[in-house]
């Protein structure tokens, strides 16, 4: 498989990938970032924890 095959295929997967929205329905946004955030900032909190040296 040459460079220029595997672009193409790429070029023409990401056009037909456009076409469907990337949304699941059932994914509330509000909820997915909350929980996202609610774990980064937990990760935040544990790095602290374990960071004395300051």
């Amino acid at each position: 498989m040459s460079f220029h095959s595997a672009a193409a295929q790429l070029v023409t997967l990401a056009a037909e990938g456009g076409e469907h929205g990337g949304n699941h329905e059932s994914l509330n946004p509000y909820l997915v970032g909350g929980c996202v955030l609610a774990g980064l900032l937990l990760l935040l909190w544990i790095t602290t924890r374990f960071n004395r040296d300051r």
